[in-house]
């Protein structure tokens, strides 16, 4: 009997134990499921202030790339980034053991043909005057024959033939004569331009080695802040994602055409940032922000908007629809340290709007290629275009809706969804 009376104890126990269990989980379901958050349409003031982030730059610089030259070009000096140079100071400097090499190679070469032209010219003169003395002599020859072939009439015919022939013999000389003379000069002259060319490439390549020499030291053509550029070869040439590159150091071996090296002009200094497309609308030339810099938040430089591009730019691997437009400032004063790729926190000073019906942006979503909001209607929320008249960064002011009604903060189907499901994705607008 006490038996039969403990199971039944247990059973009610048991039953009690799931009914609370029932009841907790409907109140969870009920508490889940209460209702969408909402907010209504209001009125005030909007003010067109724009925050984002840029950063510093310089407008003006000089580049300093690796001399044009025929041969090794090996570092072994070069300035460490953020060295400020004067114009004129020694930034990079390479081993110019090469270079004089060739000078002095060159510049045997030009003494040798020296040497060659010189004793080309004294025998030519030697040859010149051995072809004069020849000369005068076959001249003399033929003369003393055309004497000889005069008196043929006091002599017999056979000693007049005798003359006659060498009479000939001597003309034949003559023109032989003058003609390997003729012929020689021009040998020789030949002969000396080539040894004048020889000399002339000689003297080239001197002053092409002592121009290399003289570009082994690269100066800086401004006042500034060097920076360093990155070795690209120094990875053999293999290039994949997130690879970091080491700066150029003493001892890197580089090709001609590289940049080695960029003076700034921190005299000149600019900020550039990229604001979102729904910003643009509010940003005009001219229109005054406020810079405050990470690395000196306490110091506030004026700066006015001096540029705004006119076409928004997305990156290469970007998949957002969202595009920014870039936006240079002019600083109007300068604080004391600034150094270019400092992050700088802008506020773009815009117009107040007042008067305006405005909703958060989080209200705003996409559906069928519109931009809608979710108006309540007793239980259940419509989607209605939404004619927006402009925006800021949290809020949007809006034209075909009345004060005070009541909007969803959420899309409501995809949190009914969240409710059944979990919270596996997010039902917030695009306006975030």
């Amino acid at each position: 009997m006490k038996k039969r009376i403990f199971q039944i104890a247990v059973g009610v126990a048991a039953l009690l134990l799931i009914g609370l269990g029932a009841a907790w989980s409907v109140r969870q379901f009920g508490s889940q499921e209460k209702t969408v958050p909402t907010t209504r349409v209001q009125r005030g003031t909007l003010e067109l202030d724009i925050h984002t982030t840029g950063e510093m730059r310089t407008p003006h610089s000089s580049m300093l790339v690796a001399p044009s030259v025929n041969g090794t070009l090996q570092i072994v000096h070069i300035a460490r980034t953020g060295t400020n140079v004067k114009a004129g100071d020694l930034v990079v400097e390479f081993d110019p053991s090469e270079q004089e090499y060739n000078l002095e190679q060159s510049r045997s070469q030009m003494e040798e043909a020296e040497q060659e032209i010189a004793k080309a010219k004294a025998d030519s003169a030697v040859k010149e005057a051995e072809d004069k003395v020849a000369l005068l002599k076959a001249r003399f020859d033929v003369r003393r024959a055309e004497l000889e072939v005069g008196r043929n009439e006091l002599v017999s015919d056979i000693d007049a033939r005798k003359n006659l022939l060498i009479l000939e013999q001597a003309h034949r000389h003559l023109e032989q004569l003058q003609q390997d003379i003729a012929s020689r000069a021009q040998s020789s002259a030949s002969g000396l331009a080539l040894l004048e060319e020889k000399r002339k490439t000689a003297m080239l390549g001197m002053k092409v080695a002592q121009h290399n020499i003289d570009n082994m030291t690269i100066r800086a053509p401004i006042d500034g802040l060097v920076a360093i550029k990155d070795n690209m070869d120094a990875s053999g040439g293999m290039m994949f994602p997130g690879m970091t590159l080491p700066e150029y150091h003493e001892g890197d071996l580089v090709f001609s055409g590289r940049f080695l090296a960029e003076v700034l002009d921190v005299n000149q200094m600019e900020v550039v940032a990229k604001v979102l497309e729904t910003d643009r609308a509010n940003l005009n030339q001219d229109q005054n922000a406020e810079i405050r810099t990470d690395s000196a938040p306490q110091s506030m430089m004026a700066a006015r908007v001096k540029h705004i591009a006119g076409m928004a730019a997305g990156g290469v691997f970007d998949s957002s629809s969202v595009r920014r437009f870039e936006v240079t400032f002019d600083l109007l004063n300068r604080a004391a340290g600034m150094r270019p790729g400092t992050t700088a926190q802008i506020l773009v000073r815009g117009n107040q709007m007042k008067d305006q019906l405005y909703l958060p942006n989080q209200c705003l979503f996409e559906k069928d290629g519109k931009m809608v909001v979710y108006v309540k209607h007793g239980d259940k929320f419509e989607p209605t275009e939404a004619k927006i008249k402009f925006r800021t960064e949290n809020r949007m002011a809006v034209e075909n809706l009345k004060e005070g009604v009541e909007v969803s903060l959420v899309d409501p189907v995809q949190f009914q969804k969240q409710q059944q499901t979990g919270p596996s994705s997010s039902p917030m607008g695009v306006g975030q």
